[in-house]
């Protein structure tokens, strides 16, 4: 029996780590959620009917996971930021990065953001993250570390341990 269920344990470890997109970056959040993991995605992402990078944002103390897909365009870049519980959207040109509310084109695909969720006093602090156009890696660890001050109930998304 014991073995059956060291086999079960490391089989699901082995899909586990054959399933999971390669490591990106990590880093500190400063916030109740812990250190944030960025993984990439091996196959894009398709959102609004355009094929988008897409990454996987974890956290250290919730199950919750963040994606986040890239739309690159003639003068910026939009970070969609896509979760249960808040979505939003960052743009970056070359002057700065921002966050900015879903427009109303993703809502047939059932992305909106939810005011109700949303910490106003983090989203007007982070009209300006930093000026000047960065690479999508930068941008990225920017995101998944300013993401979670955005959550206007962090407590209620923490995993139990």
């Amino acid at each position: 029996m014991k073995r059956m269920i060291l086999s079960a344990v490391m089989l699901a470890g082995l899909c586990t780590a054959l399933i999971a997109g390669k490591p990106v970056a990590q880093g500190k959040t400063y916030t109740a959620l812990g250190d944030y993991r960025i993984e990439q995605l091996e196959n894009p992402l398709v959102l609004n009917g355009k094929e988008m990078a897409g990454y996987i944002i974890s956290y250290q103390n919730t199950d919750m996971k963040v994606t986040l897909a890239v739309e690159k365009t003639k003068k910026c870049k939009n970070y969609y930021v896509l979760s249960d519980n808040l979505s939003v959207m960052y743009v970056c040109n070359s002057q700065y990065l921002g966050v900015r509310c879903l427009g109303k084109e993703l809502e047939a695909e059932g992305y909106k953001t939810s005011f109700e969720a949303l910490n106003n006093d983090a989203y007007f602090h982070q009209k300006l993250i930093t000026q000047g156009g960065n690479s999508d890696l930068t941008n990225s660890r920017l995101i998944a570390a300013y993401f979670p001050f955005l959550l206007k109930d962090q407590k209620s998304i923490l995993a139990v341990k």
